[in-house]
């Protein structure tokens, strides 16, 4: 009877035992795309971002995550369409994911504010490969075994956005799939996360302008994560900034601005919580480019 006990005990533990599972990103003012569809065709070019993070150095098995993604306007007024893919490896799990992104937007008044909402959908591809673990029970039922899991998928998200500002509010993925076959339970990680994005520009200077962003993450049962970043734009060629993520790290991060097309970007986290006995930090490095399609006598500088 005891035994018994234990073992719903656990299981009734097991029940609250969430959290988030998107990737992290220190540089999401940067991607904001992979996070919120609806900032497809915002920046009236035809945009590449290429983005490498390798968490927890020196922690076995600790994350490494590529992302890239890939947006444009349309000649139609008001609408974006894009695409986002990321491959994401912790431990014996790998995700690759694609989506097809699309936006439409309306200006709100003559400064060219403007309001978008934008839908994606695509799939995830899952896997788990257990067979390299180093296991004690060696009756576990997942001892050597391997997994995979294809799960479609769609996101939704609002952009209110200017020259100087932005406020994001989105879902990527809205479907939380359930799963009754328990040999396929481990492949149902796909709970619903929400991110709350916001960001503006102002001037100190004729050289210099500061930019605030901030980022919010919520998953149900899951802490709530956020994430502050303050950058400072130096003649329009030079981003330097510092980041807090609540109870986790904090962090630097520069970005240099090439020709106003391309951009190379590279951030470093610095842990606070218990793992910083543990792990060296974590790397980040940005590749950004953008094509325009009319030349202009003077381009506007795109703070987002």
């Amino acid at each position: 009877m005891k035994k018994y006990l234990i073992l719903f005990i656990c299981f009734c533990g097991l029940e609250t035992i969430n959290a988030q599972q998107d990737e992290q990103m220190s540089l999401y003012m940067q991607n904001p795309l992979y996070f919120n569809p609806a900032y497809a065709g915002s920046r009236q070019s035809v945009s590449l971002v290429s983005l490498a993070r390798f968490q927890w150095i020196k922690f076995d098995g600790a994350p490494q995550t590529q992302w890239f993604s890939i947006h444009t306007p349309l000649p139609i007024g008001g609408l974006g369409i894009g695409a986002h893919m990321v491959n994401d490896k912790i431990g014996s799990r790998n995700r690759t994911a694609a989506y097809l992104d699309a936006s439409a937007s309306i200006q709100l008044n003559k400064k060219n504010h403007r309001l978008a909402i934008g839908v994606s959908g695509g799939a995830d591809f899952l896997s788990f490969d257990f067979s390299g673990l180093n296991v004690i029970d060696v009756n576990d039922p997942y001892y050597g075994a391997t997994y995979t899991s294809t799960k479609p998928n769609v996101g939704a998200g609002i952009y209110y956005y200017g020259d100087r500002h932005y406020l994001g509010l989105s879902s990527p993925r809205l479907l939380e799939m359930k799963v009754t076959d328990p040999s396929a339970v481990i492949s149902s990680l796909n709970k619903r996360h929400y991110f709350l994005t916001g960001g503006f520009v102002f001037d100190i200077n004729s050289v210099i302008q500061c930019k605030p962003a901030t980022m919010v993450k919520y998953t149900p049962d899951a802490p709530l994560t956020v994430d502050g970043n303050l950058s400072f734009l130096f003649y329009e060629k030079f981003w330097l900034g510092a980041m807090y993520r609540f109870n986790e790290s904090f962090g630097m991060n520069a970005i240099f601005k090439i020709k106003n097309a391309f951009q190379v970007g590279y951030a470093y986290d610095f842990p606070i919580n218990g793992l910083r006995t543990y792990q060296n930090g974590s790397h980040e490095i940005i590749l950004t480019y953008d094509f325009n399609f009319k030349k202009r006598v003077y381009n506007s500088p795109r703070y987002f």
